[in-house]
């Protein structure tokens, strides 16, 4: 098998020479999968528009919540099965593979790679569920897990570890099984950084036939409308903030100004590339983030860190019996909230795979494996644990506006509870700012990856390319925004389980394939 790779990568070489005429300041479309992607995603916008946006927010719906409900299972099964597939790899032998080879060494180092990875993967999700969700689950605002008694002690550890479970190991696996396979194929067997390279092993020669067009569309469908909701929740979230501490009262109309504000700067930051627009902006962005935090902790020291350790335990206590969909009684709760997040955590593989694939050159397979998914899950129980400690204690003692009027808008959460912290304004201010700036490096990052996969793989497509996908990832976001009305969030999440449900059974053909290339890449190291 190694000597069809050798070969396919010498024929890729010389496709690629050719490829590299294309003008500076022109388009790379040179296979059909920046066509019929784009093509689809205009007949979407374009037909949405056109059409009462009650009747297409009735369709959305009506096409999520038959997903969501014969797929449930397939969902839930497919999480425990990645994860358990990467934690396999690390320990096994093929954990001591080097991306890149033997002699590979690392393009950026651990802060700047741990920094681009956070905000590309999850930042504006920090900001936004990190208090909203556990109060959520604390006071059934929509649906209890476990079908655990709202407001008992049991309810609040179960709702911090709830959160955690929803943004631990389980989707951080589902990224680093992504990100592993494309660095892999790419940086250790030569092949271009596309989605269909990962299932040569299995497809051969049909990769780069009409079989991997339709696998890097796919990619192309479930990445936009991942970072869709992700940017619409963003946007929901600053013009909320704005209006609470500002005094302003802008609704839809502001939010997709912010839409427009932002996919401007991203515009600039995605011509810059990686290193002189997404790593500056998340290095800034982690200063920001760690500065805000350090206060946080400084003002509730004693409540953050039982909060941490709550929902440690909470986590620990309960991954199984949320992990299981066999005989549960609150399946309203897990079609509401963990199937939406796997299928949320699937569509964004792609983007946030290929973007971690071009950042980890030179790490071995098992340190990749325990970076990627559990320092990212360690932060992200420090920082929910804090926020969602405080909002909880609030609630409890039924303290500000979030503690008397209950969850009311969850756009809002995160300001009042800053309400009842010293400096309440300011901080608040720097977390619009830190939105701001997240929306920003989820959008030029993932410009940059459906750049990639719509130019066959290239690393550097033109230009006026990058303006494309960023424009049009910011119309999508817009577009749900406007048909969900006051009901945005059920409009946003359509979407991605939508794209998420057959990208899923991509995902489980691509573990295969990557097992496949590492047999033969491991011989080649006991034959060295």
């Amino acid at each position: 098998m190694d000597n069809v790779f050798r070969k396919y990568s010498i024929e890729t070489t010389d496709y690629q020479v050719g490829q590299d005429n294309v003008q500076k300041w022109g388009f790379d479309i040179h296979n059909p999968v920046f066509g019929i992607s784009a093509g689809l995603i205009l007949i979407f916008l374009a037909t949405v528009l056109v059409a009462d946006p009650q009747i297409a927010k009735m369709t959305l719906d009506s096409i999520r919540n038959s997903i969501i409900e014969q797929f449930d299972s397939v969902f839930m099964w497919s999480a425990n099965f990645f994860l358990m597939f990467t934690l396999a790899l690390s320990i096994s032998p093929y954990g001591k593979i080097r991306i890149g080879g033997r002699d590979a060494t690392a393009d950026y180092s651990t802060v700047s790679w741990l920094a681009m990875l956070f905000a590309a993967g999850m930042g504006i999700g920090l900001l936004f569920w990190g208090v909203a969700e556990p109060t959520a689950y604390f006071t059934n605002w929509y649906y209890a897990p476990l079908n655990v008694e709202p407001y008992s002690p049991e309810a609040k550890q179960l709702a911090l570890g709830a959160t955690i479970f929803h943004w631990g190991i389980h989707g951080w696996a589902i990224f680093a099984i992504v990100a592993l396979s494309l660095a892999f194929f790419t940086y250790n067997k030569g092949l271009p950084l596309s989605m269909r390279s990962m299932f040569y092993p299995i497809l051969g020669d049909h990769s780069w036939g009409w079989l991997g067009h339709v696998i890097d569309i796919l990619s192309v469908l479930a990445t936009l409308f991942g970072l869709a909701t992700s940017l619409g929740l963003g946007a929901q979230q600053a013009t909320s903030g704005i209006n609470y501490v500002f005094g302003t009262d802008g609704g839809i109309g502001m939010q997709l100004g912010v839409i427009v504000f932002v996919t401007m700067i991203a515009i600039g930051s995605v011509v810059r590339g990686i290193d002189g627009g997404v790593k500056v902006l998340s290095n800034i962005n982690m200063i920001f983030a760690f500065i805000l935090f350090v206060f946080i902790v400084s003002v509730t020291y004693n409540l953050a860190w039982d909060s941490i350790w709550s929902m440690f335990m909470g986590y620990v206590e309960n991954i199984i019996q949320l992990s299981n969909p066999i005989g549960r009684e609150d399946k309203d709760w897990m079609h509401a909230w963990t199937v939406f997040y796997w299928a949320w955590w699937i569509s964004w593989s792609p983007f946030v795979g290929m973007f971690i694939a071009r950042i980890s050159r030179g790490r071995t397979i098992r340190e990749f494996v325990l970076a990627v998914v559990f320092i990212p899950t360690l932060v992200t129980m420090i920082w929910m644990g804090v926020f969602g400690g405080i909002a909880l204690d609030q609630v409890i003692h039924k303290a500000g506006e979030l503690g008397t009027k209950g969850l009311t808008d969850i756009s809002l959460t995160l300001f009042y509870v800053y309400d009842q912290l010293p400096f309440g304004s300011t901080i608040s201010v720097v977390s619009i700012l830190l939105i701001l700036v997240f929306f920003i490096t989820s959008s030029d990052s993932g410009s940059l990856v459906v750049d990639t996969i719509t130019a066959g793989g290239k690393l550097d497509a033109p230009i006026p390319q990058r303006i494309f996908w960023a424009t049009l990832e910011g119309a999508i976001a817009a577009t749900m925004l406007w048909i969900g009305g006051s009901q945005a969030l059920q409009a946003l999440q359509s979407g991605v389980v939508a794209t998420g449900l057959p990208f899923n059974f991509i995902l489980i053909i691509m573990c295969f394939s990557l097992l496949l290339g590492l047999r033969s890449e491991y011989g080649a190291y006991k034959l060295s």
